[in-house]
C-alpha cells in the first residue's frame, strides 16, 4: 500500500461523547473528497516533541465513506500521555493539525459470506462504527453482524443511541453492548462469555478484533481454543 502524503486537517466541529470522551470533525481543504475504506486509521502529527516519531498519533476513522473532505475521529483523554492531553486543551475550532492517511489493512472483504464478530472495548469501537454505516448505505449482502462492545459503566459506552437506531434497521445486524462494573437492563461481564456462546456451533465467521492488548490477547487465545483459524481473526490493537 502506497504511503500516503501529508495533509493539513481543519478542525470544523468538537462534541464531547462522553466524560473523557471526544468527537472531533477534520476537513482536509486541499482534496474535494477524502476517501478511505472503512477500518483504516489516520496518523496526526502533534507539536509534543521534537522527533517525529514522538509526535505521531494513529486513531481510526469514526466516520464512513460520504463523498465529501470530512471525517470524524473519537478520542479518550489519557492524562498520563502527551498526545490527547494537547489535543483536549489546545485544539479548538479552526486549529489546523498536519496528519497522515488514510492508511491500514484492518477492513472487511467481499463477499460478506461468513458470520461476522467485531469485539472492542472503548474507542475501540471507532472502526466498527464505519464499517457498519458503509453496509448499510450501500446495501451490501452480509451474514449475521455481531457488534460486542465492552465498558465498564453506561455513561462510557459511545454511539450508545446511534447504534440501537441502526440495529432496529438493519437487517442481521446485532449491537450487544456488555458493561464489566455496572448492572442495567443489558448484558453484563466481559466481551469472550458473548462471542462464546454465540459462537457454540462453530458456524464459519470471521472475527475483527479492537481496542487494548490485553483483551485482544485473551480474545485470540479463546477464539483460536473454540477451534476457528488464525486465518478467521483479524487485529487492530490500541496502545
Amino acid at each position: 500500500m502506497a504511503l500516503q502524503p501529508w495533509r493539513v486537517g481543519k478542525i470544523i466541529r468538537i462534541q464531547d461523547e462522553t466524560s473523557d470522551t471526544r468527537r472531533f470533525w477534520f476537513e482536509v481543504p486541499e482534496v474535494d473528497l477524502f476517501d478511505f475504506q472503512p477500518g483504516q486509521f489516520v496518523t496526526l502529527d502533534l507539536p509534543i516533541h521534537e522527533k517525529p516519531n514522538k509526535r505521531w498519533r494513529s486513531y481510526s476513522i469514526s466516520s464512513w465513506p460520504n463523498e465529501t473532505n470530512v471525517f470524524e475521529l473519537v478520542i479518550v483523554l489519557d492524562k498520563t500521555g502527551a498526545g490527547t492531553p494537547y489535543l483536549f486543551d489546545q485544539i479548538s475550532v479552526g486549529s489546523e493539525i498536519s496528519f497522515r492517511g488514510p492508511q491500514g489493512v484492518f477492513t472487511l472483504k467481499e463477499p460478506l459470506d461468513k458470520d461476522i464478530f467485531m469485539i472492542c472495548t472503548g474507542t475501540g469501537i471507532a472502526p466498527f462504527r464505519s464499517m457498519i454505516h458503509h453496509i448499510k448505505n450501500n446495501h451490501f449482502p452480509h451474514k449475521n453482524i455481531y457488534l460486542i462492545f465492552g465498558c465498564r459503566t453506561k455513561s462510557s459506552l459511545l454511539y450508545y443511541e446511534e447504534l440501537k437506531k441502526i440495529q432496529e434497521e438493519l437487517p442481521g445486524f446485532y449491537y450487544i453492548p456488555t458493561l464489566s462494573r455496572e448492572q442495567w437492563d443489558g448484558n453484563t461481564g466481559y466481551v469472550h462469555a458473548i462471542y462464546e456462546s454465540l459462537c457454540r456451533e462453530r458456524n464459519p465467521a470471521n472475527f475483527f478484533l479492537c481496542g487494548w492488548k490485553g483483551m485482544i490477547d485473551d480474545a485470540k487465545k479463546t477464539i483460536l481454543e473454540m477451534g476457528y483459524d488464525k486465518k478467521d481473526i483479524h487485529l487492530e490493537i490500541y496502545g
